[in-house]
């Protein structure tokens, strides 16, 4: 399993935290928000996924991966 953080920009409530943690979780991933520093830790299985696809997938839910 690999493990990465995401920043991720415009998360700023409950409902931002479920659509992007869903997000990932829809892409293959588990994945942890906190909204106080804007950032997503995301495991996943590197070889059947990877980082731009999680990114792609928190990206098409209106957020900004930076």
């Amino acid at each position: 399993m690999q493990q990465v953080t995401l920043n991720v920009e415009g998360m700023s409530c409950s409902h931002c935290l479920n659509a992007v943690e869903g997000a990932v979780k829809d892409a293959g991933a588990t994945g942890k928000v906190d909204l106080a520093t804007k950032k997503v830790t995301v495991e996943f299985d590197e070889n059947k996924l990877n980082v731009e696809t999680i990114k792609k997938a928190i990206e098409d839910q209106g957020y900004d991966v930076v």
